[in-house]
């Protein structure tokens, strides 16, 4: 496969001072997806932009995104958009930086090493057939927000166990009030905006409220009472020592917790959202996921030992998030002056990688448009650049969570594979919505089918019943 090199000849860049006011603000706000693709085809690799009073670089070439990310990644900071975010995450690993969350990220690893997951799988796949059996047939429904449901109770259960109902409550609509406000340009380049009176800024500041109350209540009910016997994510992280034998504070607890909230089950809802999506389109995939499940785990429900045997459900997954990454975007800001590809920027300059543009350069992948998950199974991903796919960013600041996510979206996916056959909705309306993340902007209206029953030896296990 072809790779770039730094002496690819490259279009020279304009100087940062002579990029106009307005230089593709309109046409970024207008198609910030089509902007991306087109500015990258005209201006190569190394490619500026403005929007507003901030002036980007935008690097493509997966080489010098590796250069930001990894071997100059203490030139960078999170941008000005994590910044902001600490008002609702407060000091989280998405948000902090430096030696704090060094500290924090050592002390959060363990909750995602393996002998955690195998845990975490029975979680999710106990909750994924709970919530398919009361999923109706035949009338149309959005199956985004069946999917940001789900998975917000699995984290919620893999967090809290049996502090569940009252959380998700709680945290739910806060989420959805708080995920409305970064899918606004308007808002999100305008913080100041959120100390207004507007009624926008007013459920903003509500739903933070909200969201820290419970958490900090359910924090310092544990503290009061502990309980030896309780294994869940909270408890580990009220547990967890420092090398100094500190732990965290309620703060710190809850700003971890937040965090996970709004990370840890929108991502994997829009994974799931965007497949059901390429399922519709492509209803054979359906049915060669439901017969790898069956024949993985013919007559039970799926398990932990299953994953590594769900090799096209893999490849589906990853082929869905090479076209619609949730995180499409991720941004830094230089700390001091620094080079990249042979030139020198200064200090202050911010920096936007996209790996929504680089999973699309046909450099990469043959016809980077087209879904083909059979393109994964042929060794595919020990041949790329590291930087020529990374849905889950990459360097030190890899998501924490990337295998408790690819496990939970390959379960999920297959044991809906199994259960339903799915066509799109007369009345959807597709189009992506780049906010926060890569959101669908209308929803994923379907209807669901049932699937074809298999072989009455090969009968999958009912779904539990509720209490």
């Amino acid at each position: 496969m072809k790779q770039t090199t730094d002496g690819a000849p490259r279009r020279s860049l304009r100087n940062l001072d002579q990029v106009p006011l307005l230089g593709g603000m309109i046409a970024y706000l207008r198609d910030p997806l089509g902007f991306l693709i087109r500015t990258r085809k005209r201006e190569g690799d190394l490619a500026t932009f403005r929007l507003l009073d901030r002036k980007f670089l935008f690097v493509s070439d997966p080489a010098l995104i590796e250069q930001v990310l990894v071997k100059q990644s203490a030139r960078f900071s999170k941008d000005w958009f994590a910044r902001d975010l600490k008002r609702v995450l407060g000091e989280g690993l998405l948000t902090s930086e430096g030696d704090f969350w060094k500290r924090q990220r050592r002390l959060m690893s363990p909750a995602f090493h393996r002998e955690r997951l195998a845990e975490y799988a029975a979680v999710m796949v106990e909750r994924t057939e709970r919530a398919l059996a009361e999923w109706s047939v035949g009338a149309e429904r959005d199956i985004h927000r069946d999917f940001m449901e789900l998975t917000l109770d699995i984290v919620a259960r893999t967090l809290f166990s049996a502090d569940v109902e009252g959380v998700s409550a709680v945290v739910g609509p806060a989420l959805d009030v708080l995920l409305d406000w970064y899918s606004n340009p308007i808002l999100v380049s305008n913080p100041w905006l959120m100390r207004t009176p507007l009624p926008a800024a007013r459920r903003h500041r509500e739903a933070i409220a909200a969201m820290r109350g419970i958490i900090d209540g359910i924090i310092r009910q544990r503290r009061a009472t502990p309980d030896p016997d309780n294994h869940d994510l909270l408890a580990m992280l009220l547990a967890a020592q420092d090398e100094d034998g500190e732990r965290m504070t309620d703060a710190q607890v809850r700003d971890e917790v937040l965090t996970l909230f709004l990370a840890g089950h929108e991502t994997t809802a829009l994974t799931l959202s965007w497949t059901t999506l390429l399922l519709c389109q492509h209803p054979e995939v359906t049915k060669r996921l439901r017969e790898e499940a069956e024949a993985v785990a013919p007559g039970r429900p799926l398990a932990y030992g299953d994953v590594p045997k769900l090799v096209y459900a893999e490849a589906v997954v990853q082929e869905s998030m090479r076209l619609h990454p949730p995180a499409w975007a991720i941004g830094r800001e230089a700390l001091e002056d620094f080079e990249l590809g042979g030139r020198r920027y200064p200090k202050g300059l911010a920096i936007f990688l996209s790996p929504w543009s680089v999973h699309r350069d046909e450099r990469w992948f043959s016809e980077p448009d087209r879904f083909h998950p059979d393109r994964w199974l042929d060794g595919l991903s020990k041949r790329l650049h590291k930087f020529q796919y990374f849905p889950f960013g990459g360097g030190p600041r890899i998501c924490i969570g990337n295998a408790f996510a690819m496990m939970e979206s390959v379960l999920l996916l297959s044991t809906f594979a199994r259960r339903f056959e799915v066509t799109l909705a007369p009345s959807a309306r597709i189009a992506a919505k780049p906010a926060i993340t890569l959101r669908p902007a209308h929803g994923v209206r379907v209807v669901l089918r049932s699937a074809p029953k298999p072989d009455a030896a090969h009968d999958p296990a009912p779904a539990p019943t509720n209490p």
